[in-house]
């Protein structure tokens, strides 16, 4: 029943890709901002970005290798 109407899984995700594909090419900036992987849509990007950027947070330390062992 849904399968007429609408498109889905497999035949859904190729469109959208395929769509996302053709902003690069034309080089839109929303294409520009897919291929950077940054929010296509305005939102701030000083902080809060982080669904499109990917979840990877880094702690702040001090930038210093771990020393070897005592002597």
């Amino acid at each position: 029943v849904i399968e007429k109407n609408y498109k889905v899984e497999g035949e859904l995700r190729r469109e959208v890709t395929q769509n996302i594909k053709v902003l690069q090419d034309i080089g839109s900036y929303r294409g520009i901002r897919h291929r950077r992987h940054l929010p296509a849509r305005g939102q701030r990007t000083r902080t809060n970005s982080r669904t499109v950027r990917g979840n990877v947070r880094r702690t702040m330390g001090s930038g210093r290798a771990k020393s070897a062992e005592k002597t």
